[in-house]
C-alpha cells in the first residue's frame, strides 16, 4: 500500500534528507568524537605550573574557535544545513568537554591539592567536566585552590556561552542557509535576537 508521505526520516523538516546523508554525517561526527577522546586518553600528560595551564586554556579556546568557524562554513555550504548543524554540535561538544577535562587533569597533576581527589585521572577529569557542564555538581570532586575555582568559574561561563550563543549561532546559520536553498548561496549574515 503506497502512502503520500515522503520517504525519509519522518522528522518534519528532515524528510527530504536521504538516510545515507544523515548516516554519513553522524558517522563522521562519531569518528571525530572517538578521535578527540583517543587523543585525550593517549597523549602523555605534561604537568606544568599554572602558567602552562593558562596557556593551554588560551590555545584550547583558539582551537575551539577555529573548529567552530570551520563548522559554520560547512553548514553554509552543505545541501542540508540543519542536518550539518546537528553534526556540528556532535563535534563541538566533545571538543569543548575534552578541552576542559585536559586542563583540569593538568592542573590536578601540577598541584595535587587543586581538587579533593588527588590527582585526578583522565576519566575523573572528564567526569568532573561533565558534572560542571550539566550543572549536576555531585560534590565528590571539588576544586580546593583558588586557581582551580577560577578555572571552574571560567568553565561555567563558557558553558553558558556554549549553550546560549554557540548553539544559537550554529542553528541560526543553518536556518539562514536553508532558507537560501541548496549550497547556501551568499555568506551568512549576523544572527540577530529577533
Amino acid at each position: 500500500m503506497a502512502t503520500d508521505r515522503p520517504q525519509g526520516l519522518g522528522l518534519g523538516m528532515l524528510d527530504d534528507v536521504a538516510r545515507s546523508d544523515v548516516a554519513r554525517i553522524a558517522l563522521g561526527a562519531v569518528a571525530v568524537t572517538v578521535i578527540v577522546l583517543a587523543i585525550y586518553y593517549l597523549v602523555p600528560l605534561d604537568a606544568r605550573p599554572h602558567g602552562g595551564i593558562l596557556a593551554r586554556l588560551i590555545v584550547g579556546f583558539a582551537i575551539f574557535g577555529v573548529v567552530l568557524a570551520n563548522e559554520l562554513r560547512s553548514i553554509v555550504r552543505h545541501d542540508h544545513p540543519m542536518v550539518r548543524a546537528g553534526a556540528a554540535m556532535l563535534i563541538i561538544l566533545p571538543l569543548f568537554v575534552v578541552l576542559f577535562a585536559w586542563i583540569y587533569l593538568t592542573m590536578s597533576h601540577s598541584n595535587p591539592l587543586s581538587f579533593t581527589t588527588r590527582p585526578l585521572d583522565r576519566t575523573e577529569a572528564l567526569y568532573f567536566t561533565m558534572t560542571v557542564l550539566s550543572t549536576v555538581g555531585f560534590g565528590d570532586i571539588v576544586p580546593r585552590t583558588d586557581p582551580a575555582r577560577i578555572l571552574v568559574i571560567i568553565q561555567m561561563v563558557a558553558d553558558l556561552v556554549l549553550l546560549a550563543v554557540v548553539v544559537r549561532l550554529i542553528f541560526g546559520v543553518a536556518s539562514q542557509s536553508r532558507s537560501r536553498g541548496p549550497g547556501g548561496g551568499a555568506e551568512p549574515t549576523a544572527v540577530t535576537g529577533d
